[in-house]
């Protein structure tokens, strides 16, 4: 900071040329501008301050901070804002501490990061000690209450709140509504109204949100009408939130007609229109939606790609899922985790194996979700091995597992045939994870040790569970015994999971094969009997066709059902997922990233 004194004139041109720079984010010519100026006052510091922490640059930013000569209170809560932005919870409240006079913004800042890395205790313990409280301090104390789903606390301090603004009402609405409480937002919406508070075009968007998750067709209506009269619909906000909530009632034709309303060029209001389309198994009106997206330049977001994706996978469309894929290469997404793991997902689900690890390398921060889809897709198709691997390098990334990981793992084991591993991994999770088992899980434990041949020992292992088996669990256990032609164990399984579900089809089911398959056809004849005398009906076949993007499922009975096939459309008939998507069989993937890796052996 030199000390050269500028005609004033110079002085606004650079100002204005480091702003510009700033907005454009070329932050180093930005930086280059301002060391050229003599004297930069604080509130161009600032500015470049905010700049730094907006990109990631908290090291840049606090250098400049150090470098000021004078501080005011703004710069001090811009640089505490900025380290909090950037995650550095620490320098933020060394900062914070440090600040000559703290005033209740800064006080504000510091609770709402707390808050946004689920510090509450620590949050609660700092709104105590503020020397004085705005609406602003209590209306972050309910947004970060409700974002840790602390919902109940969030109301006791909206209640207690000495006097309440629209924003205080639209948080505890929309905190409400996104804890799965739509109907409690409804019923403080009409509380606010009778206390004379406007509603803002946030406050609709909330509302409609509510009326959406609470299916409240009606009131939805009734909301729509008034937003019309107020000349509110136009807004992106609320027209999105329109288009979700007559998607999610079922009534997509209405949908439509709200985006008709306007030319819409945001993202969000199309991302809300495909995502409606896909809700209601439209999914060739989805692809649809994404290709005209395009056309006309309106760069999809995560939420885009991945609703578009996930038709793509209910109809096994690889081909479809690769233009997308192609399209999310070229607009700098295929790194980021949110589309990954859709990707992953959805080349899973396809059969292609070696796309989904492919995705997965590429992604830059993998996050929980990225190893579960990986590493479940792999069990899913039999490769054990691979999944074992990445579970082994999932751990050396210190990523916790959850029980999803664990199922994926048991899965893997049974598919690959690898049964005494899985039931290691079963006593190493028991014993060494602090992951809940569930039923689920059991269930897989009762299928593998079924695969060794010991059924007798599964039904043991069912008794001492220390929860009571549900049906699934039986039913593991029954099917393996009609694989063994087990009728002794078969038959006390049938027992309990009628006990717990009478009317259990498969069980009846599973029975009934197994007496036939040793002609025992009068215990067949004895259980149709029992299944008429119950009303039970056996689950019906189902096949599928898509034609034109929408699939179309047909249910039958059995061989003497009748098919009706619709003229003019043209059937194709899938033999397997992986034959459906045009998977070759399988080869051995480069996955030279794991070969240092040693697969994790418990003994």
């Amino acid at each position: 900071m030199g000390a050269i004194s500028f005609p004033e004139g110079r002085r606004i041109l650079f100002y204005s040329s480091v702003s510009d720079c700033i907005k454009n984010e070329t932050l180093d010519e930005a930086r280059q501008i301002f060391d050229k100026i003599p004297n930069p006052n604080v509130h161009l510091c600032t500015k470049m301050i905010t700049g730094f922490t907006q990109n990631n640059r908290l090291k840049d930013a606090l250098q400049l901070f150090d470098e000021m000569p004078v501080r005011d209170t703004i710069a001090w809560n811009s640089m505490i804002k900025g380290c909090l932005e950037c995650r550095d919870l620490a320098m933020a409240r060394k900062l914070f501490d440090q600040m000559p006079d703290r005033n209740v913004v800064a006080w504000t800042t510091m609770i709402n990061g707390y808050m946004q890395l689920g510090r509450v205790e620590v949050a609660e313990r700092l709104f105590r000690e503020m020397p004085s409280r705005d609406t602003a301090a209590w209306n972050c104390m309910i947004y970060g209450y409700c974002s840790n789903g602390k919902v109940d606390e969030a109301v006791r301090v909206f209640e207690q709140m000495p006097s309440r603004n629209v924003i205080s009402w639209t948080s505890m609405i929309s905190g409400l509504d996104q804890n799965g409480r739509s109907e409690d937002a409804l019923r403080l919406f009409q509380q606010m109204v009778g206390y004379g508070i406007e509603p803002t075009t946030s406050t609709f968007s909330c509302l409609i949100s509510a009326c959406a998750n609470a299916l409240a067709v009606d009131l939805g209506a009734q909301i729509h009408s008034r937003v019309v009269k107020l000349g509110l619909v136009l807004d992106e906000f609320v027209a999105s939130s329109l288009i979700t909530f007559y998607a999610n009632c079922q009534q997509l034709e209405n949908s439509v007609e709200v985006f008709n309303e306007k030319a819409h060029g945001s993202v969000v209001v199309w991302t809300s229109l495909l995502t409606g389309y896909s809700l209601n198994l439209k999914h060739g009106g989805a692809l649809e939606v994404f290709s005209e997206m395009i056309k006309r330049v309106i760069f999809p977001n995560d939420s885009s790609f991945t609703s578009a994706l996930n038709s793509c996978c209910a109809i096994g469309s690889l081909d479809a899922g690769k233009m997308i894929h192609a399209e999310a290469v070229k607009l700098g997404f295929e790194a980021s985790a949110f589309v990954g793991n859709s990707l992953i997902t959805f080349y899973s689900k396809c059969g292609s194996i070696q796309d989904a690890i492919k995705t997965f390398q590429v992604i830059r921060q993998k996050n929980l979700v990225s190893w579960n889809s990986i590493l479940v897709g792999c069990a899913q198709y039999g490769h054990g091995m691979w999944a074992l691997a990445f579970f082994t390098q999932m751990l050396r990334t210190e990523v916790e597992p959850d029980e999803i990981t664990f199922t994926g793992l048991l899965c893997a084991a049974n598919h690959s045939g690898m049964w005494q591993k899985g039931r290691h991994f079963f006593q190493f999770f028991s014993k060494y994870m602090s992951i809940e088992i569930t039923l689920q899980h059991y269930a897989c434990v009762v299928d593998i040790i079924c695969h060794c041949g010991r059924l007798d020992e599964a039904e043991e292992f069912i008794k001492n569970m220390p929860v009571k088996a549900n049906s699934l669990v039986w039913l593991a256990l029954l099917n393996a015994c009609c694989m063994h032609s087990n009728f002794e164990i078969a038959e006390r399984a049938s027992k309990c999971i009628m006990d717990l579900d009478p009317n259990c089809s498969a069980a009846y089911t599973l029975l009934s094969n197994l007496y036939a398959s040793a002609g025992r056809w009068s215990d067949v004849s004895r259980i149709r009997m029992e299944m008429r005398m119950r009303d039970v009906a056996k689950q019906k076949g189902c096949s599928w066709l898509t034609p034109e993007g929408d699939k179309q499922e047909n249910y039958h009975n059995g061989i003497g059902d009748s098919w009706v096939i619709l003229p003019m459309i043209q059937v194709i008939i899938i033999p397997d997922l992986p034959l459906l998507c045009g998977a070759k069989p399988m080869i051995t993937p480069d996955i030279s990233p794991l070969c240092d890796v040693q697969l994790l052996t418990l003994s």
